[in-house]
């Protein structure tokens, strides 16, 4: 943080639900380096939303997002106040609790001697609740990958938009294979080769930057018969058609990023392309689904 003091914004709400969500909305929105996103429970029974800026932000901006992701009377109550500086992203961090997921429990460092001998921890720390498992479309893919892992053995594995690399890593423990992993952003694939060494699995996971799947990577280490990819609706409608010529013939495919009413359409799209819907989970207001080939 660049100054001794830098500035927290704090938005009340009543229920969890809209406070987890919007929370989702924030984490997404903002620089992963500079801000820190948190919700917790308050002492009167109510949700509070945290955001930390290691910049003084432009309030007006903020209060905007806010207003999309819920309504402009939510927005006009959320306050800023100064506060000393301090490494917000860590206390954040330091205040989630570990997820389990499956036989997966992803956590930070505070809580590695919490991972029981029979689970497979995965070690994050990020900036953001969003890839470290607490968002509910992390949760909802381990859960699902969990699930194919029971049945099946995959050999070729792809986590497209890897974000953090938590997904990669869950696959790379489990299976004890190589996975490619792939984001359309850099510092996302530094930082998940970063978080795949902190976990060992960095010899098992080659994570590249290419948007789509234009890289040669793809070819190279496909046809792939499991594939993730929690990215947003729009972006896997627009992957549906190219994906399908680097699956396998009988792959799966794991999908997040939706909301509910996203989840008709996405499956759509895939079904166009050779892959009917095996499963349907909700989890904290998003949906994640897994499909099948042939």
């Amino acid at each position: 943080m660049s100054s001794e003091r830098s500035t927290r914004a704090i938005l009340a709400m009543a229920d969890e639900h809209n406070a987890r969500r919007i929370a989702d909305i924030l984490s997404e929105a903002f620089d992963n380096g500079e801000t820190a996103v948190a919700t917790f429970e308050n002492a009167g029974g109510g949700w509070d939303i945290t955001i930390h800026f290691g910049e003084p932000p432009d309030e007006t901006a903020v209060r905007h997002l806010v207003a999309l992701a819920s309504d402009d009377a939510t927005a006009a109550t959320m306050r800023f106040e100064a506060v000393e500086a301090k490494d917000w992203v860590k206390a954040s961090l330091e205040g989630l609790q570990p997820v389990e997921a499956g036989r997966f429990i992803v956590h930070g460092s505070h809580d590695r001697h919490r991972v029981a001998g029979n689970r497979i921890g995965i070690e994050i720390e990020a900036a953001l609740a969003f890839g470290t498992g607490h968002h509910g479309t992390t949760r909802g893919c381990l859960e699902l990958l969990d699930d194919v892992l029971q049945v099946r053995q995959p050999r070729r594995v792809l986590d497209l938009g890897t974000g953090t690399g938590v997904l990669a890593i869950a696959a790379a423990k489990a299976l004890r294979q190589r996975v490619l992993a792939s984001d359309i952003d850099r510092r996302a694939a530094i930082t998940a080769r970063e978080n795949a060494r902190l976990n060992r699995a960095g010899n098992l996971i080659e994570a590249i930057c290419a948007p789509g799947f234009g890289a040669p990577a793809f070819k190279r280490r496909g046809p792939f018969d499991l594939v993730l990819a929690n990215i947003l609706a729009n972006p896997l409608k627009r992957l549906a058609t190219p994906m399908r010529t680097h699956l396998d013939r009988t792959a799966t495919v794991i999908l997040s990023g939706l909301l509910p009413s996203q989840a008709n359409g996405v499956v759509s799209a895939y079904r166009a392309n050779g892959l009917i819907l095996q499963r349907r989970i909700e989890l904290e207001g998003w949906t994640s689904l897994l499909l099948k080939r042939g």
